[in-house]
């Protein structure tokens, strides 16, 4: 079949027509729950994002009625209880969504698990009553949306180097400095920000949208993400009220806390794109010929798709074994971070083997590819290099730090 042929045979079928591997028949480790809520959520993106993704992806649009979209169906802090308009789910189910809606797309998925990890979850966790209250239930229908303040411009990797700062100024707090890398910053309705007292503690601080001084200016020329708003968050003496600040913990282990969980979901969804480049490179072998045969019955094809099924099964079962571990609250910040490392890894090395089968068409938005790779270069640096990630686990097995 001729590039031709197959460009129109794609345009006249369903645009998704994704099937999920199961090499290890890993489905029947699943509970019901777990097979329902995967199937509601892959069905949603075969629906509200799939039809639309490459468009948005090559116009750099971040379409922000997915917000209540993902709202709707339950996206948005699934493992928060329900009394505070979470899902009251499990880990399995939270990774399960990660998985399909960076199946759909990397950038959805980092619009849905930083507002279900690293905003509903800190003030989940360390908020009062009365802010749980308060934003809890519209963040996650999604009438709010939230971004996480960590990185500065000059601190990424060593986040404790953070130069932004809050001074106790009576009846309010006065809040300076900057954050970048922010995504869903230019929308964002609130932030959680994490900034140093006046005698150097990190503590969380709840920035509302509309605070005089607090802007958020967007980030442009992205080749990654481009679905995804991502930005800076500046502050220019903001007055933060007092009931602003997370009282529940200090120290930078309440922000890696959040990374945790946010890490958790990223193993999860990176395992969806390779998926996605995976089924699609399976299905180009298939129908694409040369030399008067599909080029899946040459050998080195065979080889590429023979180590995609087998990384991804790979991923598939440390995903499920960590789900089990975080369900019941044993998970460390290593085997987190093993996860997360190697299922993006594993996802681009997948995507770039797919592009290799694709041919030339494999660098256009007839097929996902390029999409998920540029995306996932993003994946491998956020929220922990893949050398940081390492280190993290070489200091678990020697016991000894390498970061300086």
């Amino acid at each position: 079949m001729s590039q031709e042929e197959l460009i129109a045979v794609r345009k006249s079928q369903k645009q998704d027509l994704f099937e999920s591997p199961d090499f290890y028949a890993i489905d029947d480790l699943l509970e019901e729950e777990h097979k329902l809520v995967r199937s509601s959520l892959r069905d949603f993106v075969k629906k509200e994002i799939s039809p639309s993704i490459e468009g948005w992806a090559q116009n750099n649009h971040f379409p922000s009625e997915i917000v209540k979209k993902f709202g709707e169906v339950g996206a948005f802090g699934p493992t928060v209880p329900e009394e505070y308009g979470g899902g009251g789910l499990d880990y399995i189910s939270y990774g399960l969504i990660m998985q399909e809606i960076e199946r759909g797309d990397s950038g959805m998925r980092s619009t849905a698990s930083v507002q279900g990890s690293l905003v509903m979850y800190p003030i989940y966790k360390y908020g009062t009553e009365e802010q749980k209250r308060k934003f809890l239930p519209a963040l996650a229908n999604g009438d709010m949306l939230g971004c996480f303040g960590l990185t500065e411009p000059d601190h990424g990797s060593n986040p404790g180097g953070m130069v932004t700062n809050f001074k106790d100024k009576g009846d309010h707090y006065l809040l300076n400095g900057a954050k970048m890398w922010i995504s869903n910053a230019p929308e964002a309705d609130i932030a959680v920000v994490w900034a140093k007292n006046e005698e150097g503690r990190i503590h969380g601080l709840i920035v509302e949208r509309g605070m005089e001084g607090f802007s958020t200016p967007t980030t442009h020329g992205k080749w990654s993400l481009r679905a995804s708003c991502t930005g800076e968050l500046v502050f220019d003496n903001v007055k933060v009220p007092k009931e602003n600040l997370l009282p529940g913990r200090s120290g930078l282990g309440a922000p890696l806390s959040c990374l945790d969980s946010a890490r958790y979901g990223i193993a999860w969804g990176a395992l969806g794109a390779a998926m996605d480049c995976y089924d699609s490179a399976k299905r180009y072998a298939l129908e694409r010929k040369q030399f008067g045969k599909p080029i899946g019955s040459f050998q080195l094809v065979q080889k590429k798709l023979a180590e995609m099924l087998t990384e991804i099964t790979k991923g598939q079962l440390v995903n499920w074994r960590l789900g089990k571990l975080m369900n019941e609250g044993k998970a460390t910040t290593a085997q987190i971070s093993l996860a997360k490392r190697n299922n993006v890894e594993v996802a681009l090395n997948i995507a770039r083997e797919a592009r290799q089968i694709h041919g030339g068409m494999g660098i256009t938005g007839e097929y996902p590819i390029m999409r998920h790779m540029a995306n996932l270069e993003s994946v491998v640096t956020y929220e922990g290099t893949h050398d940081i990630h390492l280190l993290i686990l070489g200091m678990d097995i020697t016991g000894i730090p390498a970061f300086e």
